[in-house]
């Protein structure tokens, strides 16, 4: 090569160099200067990964070669020069036997000659840049080693310099997200279940509220986890030590409320043959807990107002006023609004109840928190149970999560504990759950049309999918090999497929 040539292509790859681009795009602008200008028929960057080299960028190669294209410190020509940060000259790859030819690139290897140099940043080997070039009777490969040593030193610093950013964002980053994900274990509670954005928001809530000691509301279908919520902020407040005293407003005869609530004296009506503390004054210190706070009577709302505005309240029968120091937690699955509006709950009691509302999600609206708490339900009711079912099938985990769940985590909770009974294996499978789950009319993706809308149906075309599913998973996706897996025909197969509905894609 000319000096003419050698000081082009060095002025090139060095103003490449100074305008700072992305690694592997100015490697592989560097590599294809080198082809133009020297002829290489093939070149490589490798950079190292601990005791790695993969190739980082390269010249004639195809993606399979590249990927073929890994060596560890040592290994092969490549792997010599990155151990020792000693450059090498093969002059014919073909009589080099410890020329590997990993990528395979090469099918003729006469009259090709290797040259690989390290790459060196302060001592330490950061990878190597290799050419494959002709020889013939012009060809002056020491001149070549030379020029491939000076471009490899002006690289060093520039590799080193990017990946040091690149580290140093990455540690930003990781830094960031261990920081968030700090933040979101702290604001979750170890007693509620779920991950969605819905869930995230009532545990920032929750963290919001729990040292305070403000009234606070929730909101939310039967079954969403109202009290766990209650729970989860008298555990995060400062009463967390004291006593939590649930009300369930709506298991209470009418009659029997306020002598729960507030107690009553002895002899104050018939069957009162001993005086009562009231559950208000047992959570004195702590925190009340009011559930289904909309079931109250309209009496027994002025009653509990009163409570709530003064903390003072009289036993039925008493005529001396007991003080509390309570806080107040309620909770209600129905539409209060509309319940003022018919004259049904008081509005001064709502405003004093309504200080600070959380809003509970219905399952329906979580559906990536399904899995996370049909698992859940799975471990726990396994143990109680003394079973050993360890997973829920592919196909049980699309009725679930195509399922409406009028009934909420409740519902869920109760449909795990059913199929971990029902279940003779050690995985839960679409058969498993109960029939609400198999009908047709009860999900939102139907198994199959069914005109009789019977359960027998549905439960022979969810066992026939779970089948055929389960062979797909193991057959990755081939309806052949599944066919041959299920001692059926492949025409048996395809036409379950189609009925059914199974998407074979999934599972390839």
């Amino acid at each position: 090569m000319s000096l003419h040539v050698e000081v082009s292509v060095l002025n090139k790859i060095s103003h490449l160099v100074a305008r700072r681009t992305a690694v592997g795009e100015m490697l592989r602008e560097v590599l294809k200067i080198l082809r133009v200008e020297m002829g290489l028929l093939r070149g490589t960057v490798t950079l190292r990964e601990g005791d790695v080299l993969v190739i980082e960028a390269s010249e004639g190669l195809s993606r399979t070669e590249i990927d073929r294209g890994m060596y560890h410190m040592g290994e092969g020509v490549t792997g010599i020069v990155a151990a020792q940060g000693k450059g090498r000259i093969i002059p014919d790859i073909s009589k080099e036997k410890s020329f590997l030819n990993r990528t395979k690139a090469r099918d003729d290897m006469k009259n090709i000659a290797f040259i690989c140099v390290p790459i060196v940043y302060r001592d330490d080997v950061i990878g190597t840049l290799s050419i494959d070039r002709k020889v013939d009777a012009d060809t002056d490969l020491k001149s070549d080693y030379h020029l491939l040593d000076t471009i490899s030193t002006i690289m060093a610093d520039a590799i080193f310099a990017a990946y040091s950013e690149h580290a140093e964002r990455e540690k930003l980053i990781s830094e960031s997200a261990r920081l968030k994900l700090e933040l979101e274990n702290k604001l979750r509670p170890t007693e509620i279940i779920g991950n969605c954005s819905n869930m995230k928001k009532v545990y920032a809530m929750i963290s919001k509220v729990a040292s305070s000691n403000a009234t606070v509301l929730i909101r939310g279908e039967s079954g969403t986890g109202k009290e766990l919520v209650a729970k989860a902020i008298q555990k995060n407040s400062a009463r967390s030590d004291k006593p939590f005293i649930v009300v369930n407003c709506a298991a209470l005869p009418e009659g029997l409320v306020e002598s729960e609530l507030f107690g009553h004296e002895k002899g104050s009506f018939t069957g009162a043959i001993n005086r009562k503390t009231g559950l208000a004054e047992l959570a004195d210190t702590g925190t009340l807990f009011l559930d289904e706070i909309g079931d109250l009577s309209l009496p027994m709302q002025l009653k509990l107002l009163r409570f709530i505005q003064e903390h003072t309240f009289y036993r039925v029968g008493g005529n001396r006023e007991h003080k509390v120091d309570v806080r107040i937690i309620a909770a209600t699955s129905r539409n209060l609004e509309d319940m003022i509006n018919s004259g049904t709950f008081r509005e001064d009691l709502y405003y004093r109840l309504n200080v600070f509302p959380i809003y509970m999600p219905a399952l329906r609206n979580r559906k990536s928190d399904i899995v996370l708490l049909a698992e859940y339900f799975l471990k726990k009711y396994s143990s109680i149970h003394n079973k050993q079912v360890l997973r829920i099938s592919t196909p049980a985990i699309n009725m679930m999560t195509s399922y409406y769940w009028p009934g909420n985590v409740r519902e869920l909770e109760n449909c795990i504990e059913y199929a971990v009974l029902n279940t003779s294996d050690s995985v839960i499978s679409g058969y498993n759950l109960p029939p609400s789950l198999q009908t047709a009319e009860m999900t939102e993706t139907s198994i199959v049309p069914s005109s009789s809308g019977g359960d027998y149906e549905s439960l022979v075309s969810s066992f026939e999918k779970e089948l055929i599913v389960e062979a797909l998973k193991l057959k990755k996706g081939n309806a052949s090999a599944a066919a041959k897996h299920l001692g059926t025909t492949q025409r048996i197969v395809l036409y379950k497929i189609k009925k059914l509905g199974i998407n074979t894609e999934l599972y390839k």
